[in-house]
This record gives C-alpha cells, structure tokens and sequence, in this order.
C-alpha cells in the first residue's frame, strides 16, 4: 500500500525579502522550508521529489508537503505572497478563471505553470467483485442527484441497466475540494449526461443549471465521501466486493494484489491506455509556483529542477504511478521548468 506520508520540516522564521502582500493581512515574516499544498493524486508524487531533493540537496531543509485537495489548495495558494503562504500547489487539474482572479487579486500576479505529467481517473472495484463495464452514462445514471434533471430512484445497478449486477449502488469517491472530484465531473459525468440531446441544449441556454445537473452527485448515502485520503477508498474496497472506489490511477497500480480497475467504453484503465488518452478519464497534471517566492525561498528552484528530471519515461515518478506525458509535451515543459516564466493568467478559462 502506498505511504501516506508527508516530508515534514519545521517552518523557520528567515525569509526577509518576501513579505506578505495579501489584501486580507494574516501571517508576516520568513521562512526558510518549502511549503507545499493541493491535490491527494499529485501528492505521492511530490513527496517522492521531496524525499530525493532533500537527499541530493542536504544544505537545504525538508520541505513540508500537505494534501488538501486541489481546490483547498488553490484557496491557501492564492491568498497571497509572503511568508504565511505556500510556495507551490500541487493539482490535478488545470487552475480555474475564478482561482487565477483570487491570485491576482491578493497579490499572486506571476505564477508558473508546469504540467509533470498524465493520470487517470480510475475506477476500481475488489478482486472478488462482479467485473464490472461501465460506461460514462452508466455512472451518470448512477450516481447523478438528478439524472437528466429527475428524481433519482435507482437503488442497484441492474436499476440503471439491465446487464449489470443488482448489487446496492455503493461508490467511495473524492469530496468537492478534490481535483479529482472535478476532473471526475467533467470526464466522466459530463460525458453521460450529453447523452441525452436535452442536456446539451441546456448548456447553450443555462451553463449553472447544466453543471448542477451534470455533475452534482447523490447526496443519499450511494455516492460517499471519503475525504482526501485515497488509501482510505483502497481500504473500503479491500472490506466491501460490492463496493467502486474512485481516484488516481497510482493508487490502481499500487494496490493490484487487492484491486481491479472497471473498464469505462470497454478500456479498462493502464498506463499506456491513460498515456494515449484512449481511456476516458485521462487528464493532466500540475503544480503551480509562485514567481514572487522563487528567489527568497531557499531550494524552491533546486526542487523544480529535481521534479523535472524525474517525469521521464523510466524516471522515479513513472515507477510511482505516474504517466510520462507525450514527448512534446515534456520537452514544453522542461523549458518552463528552466525558464520558469509565468503563465498568462488571462488566458485561464
């Protein structure tokens, strides 16, 4: 099972030239530890970095590394620059128009932009369990609070489709502050519901309306939340065959002995179906760096260069569970890593 583990250094006050500028006030001082926070899915991957830049690089303290989910990080990362905030948010999505306008707002005016590489958004079952295929307006279907705008009455899964199992609809999943919770929303049950012509009509017409049908999920005890600690979904699988765990494809790959991934469409999720896309809950992932703290923060550069030796195909973090991203993409993203030139911020959709 994968450590849940955090790199945990101790916050020293020694940061003199990078004040806070947050418009709401809040901490003041320095510091000399790199703080990270954000997504439970990027998370082992940046504690396997920290773990090796703190032993290529002793002179350096240990950084402090939380999983917060993604919007709960973008939340601590944006409220502004200076000692009291981090200095990178791990994500696995892209940062939101309402996150980068936050930023902006409280002072976070320069951020850099890397995407380290390619995940999943698996769906797995026990071992033991009913091999499930499903597709995208199968979980839909399931798990929506209001299924093409209607009542949800379906109570197993032969409810929602003759050819399944009739086991109690049971789904372990990621709470609204997950990055995988949104991801999972816009891969997945988006997908099911523009099924139906209806719905994506209502996009054109009432974008809030169609999001709330689209995405909102159950609130009735089939969909549970199991707060940011993917291990703990593992774990409820191991316990229940009837039940479906949501989250990052590494946790999949690290817990094999146990659990099986569901196939969505008939492709079941493996690295090289998450690498090409074919998989429908495929996706990106990031860690954001806030410009401001990039020359009064000691080792954050080192640390980027480190994390961007380790997303090659055959690096550390691709025998973790990460997918290398095409070769395109990673060579864009060395440069940034090098350059560390921010992102337009306006641009952010």
């Amino acid at each position: 099972m994968k450590k849940n583990w955090a790199i945990i250094g101790t916050a020293a006050l020694t940061l003199a030239a990078c004040q806070q500028s947050s418009s709401g006030g809040g901490q003041t001082g320095t510091r000399d530890t790199i703080r990270i926070v954000g997504s439970s899915t990027v998370y082992p991957f940046t504690t396997a970095v920290a773990e090796q830049f703190q032993r290529k690089n002793p002179q350096f303290k240990a950084p402090i590394v939380e999983s917060t989910g993604t919007g709960g990080g973008m939340k601590l990362f944006c409220a502004g620059v200076g000692a009291g905030h981090p200095d990178i948010e791990d994500a696995s999505r892209r940062i939101k128009k309402s996150e980068a306008e936050t930023c902006q707002k409280n002072g976070v005016k320069e951020i850099v932009e890397i995407q380290i590489g390619i995940d999943g958004i698996a769906l797995a079952e026990n071992k033991s369990g009913a091999a499930m295929k499903l597709t995208p307006a199968d979980i839909y279907k399931a798990l929506a609070k209001k299924p093409f705008g209607k009542d949800q009455t379906a109570q197993t899964w032969k409810d929602i489709n003759p050819s399944l199992p009739a086991t109690k609809i049971q789904v372990y999943g990621p709470p609204p502050t997950s990055g995988t919770r949104d991801a999972f929303g816009e891969l997945i049950m988006e997908k099911g519901c523009t099924t139906d012509t209806a719905m994506k009509a209502l996009k054109e017409t009432d974008e809030d309306q169609y999001k709330a049908t689209c995405t909102g999920l159950r609130e009735d005890g089939a969909y549970v939340e199991a707060g940011e600690n993917d291990n703990l979904i593992v774990q409820k699988l191991s316990a229940n065959p009837d039940a479906i765990g949501i989250f990052g494809y590494s946790f999949l790959e690290e817990n094999g002995d146990k659990i099986r991934g569901i196939a969505l469409n008939g492709i079941t999720p493996t690295y090289d179906t998450i690498a090409d896309f074919s998989y429908p809950g495929a996706r990106p992932l990031y860690i954001y760096v806030k410009a401001a703290h990039l020359k009064v923060i000691p080792g954050l550069k080192e640390f980027i260069a480190e994390y961007s030796k380790a997303w090659d195909k055959g690096g550390y973090l691709t025998r973790r569970g990460l997918i290398a991203a095409p070769d395109d993409v990673r060579a864009k993203n060395m440069d940034i890593a090098q350059k560390l030139a921010p992102m337009d911020l306006a641009s952010v959709k």
